[in-house]
């Protein structure tokens, strides 16, 4: 054969949609239980949405881009994430002049990453997402976090764990940033290459390294709860309320901060039991600078992402069972002359009354045919 998917992507075959749409279907029940409606961005965006939204200095934007020059010499890339592209539609189709939180949904986009690829990350992968723009109240957090739990637990994943924190904002991050580096600073030489470099450049990243040296020190590291200024405290007690309100269940997690620049706040995960390095189902968290990094007025927001193809893999971790492979409900052997005539308005008249149906190939064999019933279910 002369041509095969290119690394770390991969055809979706007819086997597997039956699994798909199911997960599909939830997430689409499940948003619009909370009243989010769906909006779909390009594949294609200007470099520098990622660029100024996401932080220049996080891996994504050093070294997982797939980025371009187009034909009229700008810089275009395969959009790596959905939140950002959500802002940029928000504020380009002026959506805060309609009553806020403007709530959205994207389902099955494909995003794009270059990195190593592995069982349930793949160069190009599927989200689901949901974005909540307008609205600072802690309670808009907890919905949405209701709203992830309930879909998972909708798909049938009984084993995961909400793992919680808050990051604080640019008023008070700056000084636990600099206290981070004074802890860490003694302890450089143990660090893994990548954390030296971030010590340097984003230190808040050091405490989710998943290297068992660097993990040792963020066990130690100080906790930016300490540091909160009083709005930010007060969004992170009113969260904790709201949380304990609804009876949603979650561990407190000092070491999680996630990958993009863009957060504030409220950030949050969810775990499946067996910790490995695919240990994340899906997460999020409140990115209320984000309008303003990428040119817009300022806009509060709080967003989700769940990725389709680690949900799936999540759902056969836990033997969760998961639909087979569609099948016909009627197949139509035509016998003889008669039989052959006969067979195909037959099955279009069954087709137009919502019975899924199919045909065997004129002039085979009785056992052909009886094998192509089997075959088709």
């Amino acid at each position: 054969m002369s041509f095969q998917t290119l690394k770390g992507m991969r055809d979706l075959l007819p086997d597997a949609w039956p699994r798909w749409d199911m997960v599909l279907d939830t997430a689409r029940r499940t948003a619009g239980l909370y009243g989010y409606r769906r909006i779909s961005t390009p594949v294609l965006e200007p470099t520098g949405l990622f660029a100024r939204g996401v932080g220049e200095v996080t891996d994504i934007v050093q070294k997982e881009m797939y980025t371009f020059e187009d034909r009229d010499r700008s810089s275009i890339t395969l959009k790596p994430e959905g939140t950002a592209p959500v802002v940029r539609a928000y504020l380009e189709h002026g959506m805060f002049t309609v009553p806020q939180p403007v709530k959205l949904y994207y389902l099955a986009e494909p995003t794009f990453r270059h990195e190593k690829p592995q069982e349930g990350r793949l160069r190009q992968h599927h989200q689901f997402g949901c974005e909540a723009l307008g609205e600072m109240n802690p309670q808009v957090d907890a919905e949405l976090i209701a709203l992830a739990a309930q879909f998972y637990r909708t798909l049938g994943l009984r084993q995961l764990s909400l793992q919680i924190n808050s990051i604080g904002d640019q008023k008070c991050r700056p000084a636990y940033i600099e206290r981070l580096r004074e802890f860490y600073e003694p302890h450089r030489a143990e660090l893994c290459d990548e954390c030296k470099v971030r010590l340097d450049r984003n230190p808040m990243r050091l405490l989710d390294c998943k290297k068992p040296e660097c993990q040792r020190l963020a066990a130690q590291a100080p906790h930016m709860i300490d540091y909160l200024c009083d709005e930010c405290l007060a969004h992170w007690q009113g969260l904790l309320e709201a949380l304990e309100t609804i009876g949603q269940p979650y561990t407190i997690n000092f070491s999680l901060v996630r990958g993009f620049d863009y957060y504030t706040k409220t950030v949050f995960e969810f775990w499946p039991p067996v910790q490995g390095s695919q240990s994340t189902v899906g997460g999020g968290g409140r990115y209320d600078l984000l309008a303003e990094l990428i040119g817009g007025r300022s806009t509060p927001g709080i967003g989700f992402a769940t990725g389709i193809e680690r949900i799936l893999k999540a759902l056969e971790d836990e033997n969760v069972p998961l639909p087979g492979p569609y099948t016909l409900q009627v197949f139509i052997a035509g016998l003889g002359e008669g039989g052959k005539r006969a067979a195909l308005p037959l099955a279009q008249l069954l087709r137009e009354a919502g019975i899924a149906t199919g045909v065997g190939t004129p002039g085979r064999s009785l056992k052909s045919l009886l094998r192509a019933a089997n075959d088709s279910g």
